[in-house]
Order: C-alpha cells, then structure tokens, then sequence
C-alpha cells in the first residue's frame, strides 16, 4: 500500500533527532517545494544495487529495472499549533531499497520507496559538484569559495551525534553541515567563517562552499560546507582526558604533575581565543554600550536569574553573589565595547591540530533568531562560556564515583589552574581582562551559570551542583 509522500513525512519526521518539534502534535505538514537533483547517471547507481560489486557502464548490459533512483531536495513547512516551521530534506526513491538505507525508510510510495538520502553515499556527491561547479538548480543556488578547488569524486559518511543538523564528511577532505531547521537569512557560519578566511586565520576550518535559496524572501544558507580535519582532537575530549589522568594518579599529585596535565593547551586556547576575537573586530563593525545600556543589560541578567530561581528554588540560596555581582557591572559606569563574538563557545567547539587550535560552529545558539545571533556582544560573553566549560569538564566525571568528595579538591584545583591558563593566555593574546573587565566577565559568567541551572535541572539534575557552585566562587 502507497502513501503521500506528506503522509509519510508527518509520521517519520517526529524520530528525527534534528526535529524540534517532539513534544507537540503535528497539525499540518506540507511540501513547500520539491527540486530535482541531477545524479550522475541514476541507471548506473540502481544497477550497482543490484549487481552489488559489478561496475560496468554498458547500459545495454544492465538489467531492466522498474523504475531508477532520483532525489529531491524537499523543504516543508510543519505547523504545530500556533508554530510554524520549516525543515529541509534530501528525499530519495528507489524501486527496491538496499540493506543499508532501510534504518533511514521513510516509506512506500507512487515513486518507489523513499528514504532519507543523506545517507545514500551513491546519490550525496551531487551536492559537492553543484558546489564545485557553481550550479543553479532551480531555485538552489550552490557556490563555491573563490580561489578553492573540490574534488568532487570524495564519497560521504553521516556523522552521528548531532541534534539540529546533519553534517557529511566527504572522504578525509571536506564536511558538509546541512541546517536542517530553516531560518530565513544568511548562516552567521557562512558569513563569519568566509570574512575571516579573506583575512587568512589559521584558527578557522577552511571554507569550500555553501548551498543557498530564497526562504521567505530572503537569501537563506542550507549548507556549509568545510575542510574537514581528519587529525585533529576536540578541546572536550582532550581536556577530560588530562581529568581521568588526575583522579587516576597517585593521592596527593599536584595537577601540575598529573599526566595529562592541560594548562599549557589551555594557555595556547587562550591566545587562539584572543587573536580570534581581534580578528572578528577587524572583520566587522564595532560598537559600544554607553552607561545606560549596560544598566538594561544588567536588568536582563537579573530576569534570567529570577526566572532560573522561579523554575529551580534552590537557586535562591545562592542568588546573593549573583546580584553582588550583577551590582557592580550596573555601577560600573563606564562604555563596554561590543563585536561580532562566538556566542556558543566552549571546550567541544574547539579543535586541536597539530599547529593550532581551531574554532568551529560560528552559527550561535541554534534556538535564537538570526538577528541576536549576529549581534555585536562583548568578547568576554566567549571567555566566560570557556571558563564555565572548564568546570563542566573538571567535576562532571564525578558523578557515580565513591570517592567523589575525596576528589572534589582535584577538580577544583584542575579548573582553577586552567582558567588561569585560559585568562594568562587570552591576555598575552591581546585580550583584555582587567578592572573593570574582570566586574563584566564575573557577571557573563553568572548569568550563563543561572542559565546551566535551569538546564541541568530539566535534562540532568543530578548535576546541578556544578552551576551552584559558580555562585561560590571568588570573582574571576
């Protein structure tokens, strides 16, 4: 029995990890557009499926087949009651499904079966190509980075693990994120990433490409695509890394003598950190914030405070420094400059190659319209998310041990020696963290840890006590 491909989507969409929608009853979904991709030579890709190892190209030796493999590039739009919102998709058909794309069926259909052909490695290479070849498919536009050359012959593998987009990797060369949520205007990756490989950054993944179309009537980016680095390590793994080689050394072990000891990357994290931020500042316009709109800013972490102790009691024990705090940056009385910033930046946005660390995921927070995540912030909102990843790194690994108390001094000691690092390296950078500076990072900090707060107590409350504990340290 055959379904609309509508039909089929609004039961197969809710199991999608990247849908944001779980929690809500879909009351309508429609396809808003449909484009054909151009396949190399759809014939050959279904005669490979069905000849398994066999390559040839003699059309007239293949077997007749009902039916071949097509792709579309699908954009719908789900309503959920007063909501509305729009995914993109990479839907394919073929008259009989391999074992290997029948975890990613979607369903039967008038066309054949359908699937979701992100995951089809004999059908994706037509997005590096188009990429490659600045192609117009109706209304997609791909373009390529000037002065770069794609090898279009890579073939894809999924990464596993992300939330609200798919990201491909092309042999070891290039990644290709596809934002499967929809929002109309250009990515603040594309824009940001592209504007700083002008100026030559070493601590940026080289930009190839991106996929664009018309959303809303405004120029929207579907894809990014980058150079993948292949031997590199992210800052999370490799900081928990020199965690476990403390609490598994010798009692007694300075951090400093631990195995795995980390402030010297977190040092050089610091200065990548700095000369990222002087290069965004050169890249864009800058801005301050006179006296009276740093006291608004002050009332919006004060509401976010209020709102995370409404939602999470216990909070209100410790809201005291807060305020203290929240205090001192409304007395300030003093302009706080402001650029285009990160916004999302913490140890698993960070990789280490073998020269350099580089910073991935320029989009911002995913849930925020584009308009605040484009906006002109201070430099010090990236530092104070990094020192909060600091924490997060040293004492989430003692949940579950039966020495956590006992070792609850090393994780202190582990993350008070690398946001040092971190700060020394952002000022040796260039980065500013004096004075007052240090009044506004305190209250950056604050107010992201009232934010981890309500977090931890919706998705994993037997961590609260590391965003607590940001209410009882000493000022930065």
């Amino acid at each position: 029995m055959t379904h609309t491909l509508e039909a089929l989507l609004a039961g197969w969409i809710t199991g999608q990890r990247w849908f944001a929608g779980k929690s809500r009853a879909i009351s309508e979904l429609a396809v808003e557009s449909a484009t054909p991709l151009p396949l190399r030579d759809p014939e050959e890709i279904l005669h490979n499926a069905v000849a398994g190892s066999s390559r040839t190209t003699d059309a007239a030796a293949r077997p007749r087949t009902r039916g071949q493999v097509s792709v579309r590039h699908v954009v719908i739009t789900v309503r959920q009651g007063d909501t509305t919102d729009r995914y993109q998709l990479l839907v394919g058909f073929r008259p009989e499904l391999p074992q290997r794309l029948r975890h990613v069926a979607i369903g039967l259909t008038d066309e054949g079966h359908a699937y979701d052909a992100v995951h089809d490695a004999d059908v994706t290479g037509v997005l590096l190509s188009a990429i490659a070849g600045d192609a117009d498919v109706g209304p997609l536009r791909f373009r390529h980075m000037p002065g770069t050359e794609i090898d279009t012959s890579a073939r894809s593998l999924v990464l596993g693990g992300e939330q609200s987009n798919t990201s491909l990797v092309f042999g070891d060369a290039y990644i290709c994120k596809l934002f499967r949520k929809l929002i109309p205007g250009v990515n603040p990756e594309v824009e940001v990433v592209s504007a700083l490989a002008r100026r030559g950054s070493r601590n940026i993944a080289r930009p190839y490409g991106w996929i664009e179309a018309d959303v809303a009537g405004q120029n929207t980016t579907l894809a990014f695509t980058q150079e993948f680095l292949p031997t590199a390590s992210d800052g999370w793994s490799l900081a928990l890394t020199s965690v476990r080689d403390l609490y598994g050394s010798l009692p007694g072990t300075p951090c400093c003598d631990a195995g795995g000891d980390f402030a010297a990357e977190s040092h050089r994290l610091g200065i990548a950190t700095a000369n990222l931020h002087r290069q965004l500042a050169d890249a864009f316009p800058t801005s301050t914030i006179e006296a009276p709109e740093v006291k608004r800013m002050v009332e919006g972490f004060r509401r976010r405070l209020d709102s995370a102790i409404a939602e999470v009691p216990k909070l209100s024990a410790y809201a005291g420094s807060a305020h203290e705090a929240f205090d001192r940056l409304s007395d300030m009385g003093r302009p706080i400059t402001v650029q285009r910033v990160h916004g999302d930046y913490h140890l698993g946005q960070v990789m280490r190659t073998p020269n350099e660390w580089v910073v991935l995921d320029f989009e911002g927070e995913p849930g925020q319209p584009l308009s605040e995540r484009r906006a002109l912030d201070s430099p010090l909102r990236d530092v104070a998310g990094m020192l909060r990843s600091f924490e997060y790194a040293a004492r989430h690994l003692l949940f579950g041990r039966a020495d956590a108390g006992a070792l609850e001094p090393c994780a202190a000691e582990w993350a008070a020696r690398n946001r040092a690092a971190f700060i020394a390296g952002y000022s040796a950078g260039g980065g500013r963290i004096h004075g007052d500076d240090a009044v506004l990072l305190r209250a950056l900090e604050l107010s992201k840890a009232a934010y981890e707060v309500v977090y931890e107590a919706r998705n994993r409350p037997a961590w609260l006590p590391i965003p607590l504990a940001a209410f009882t340290h000493a000022a930065a």
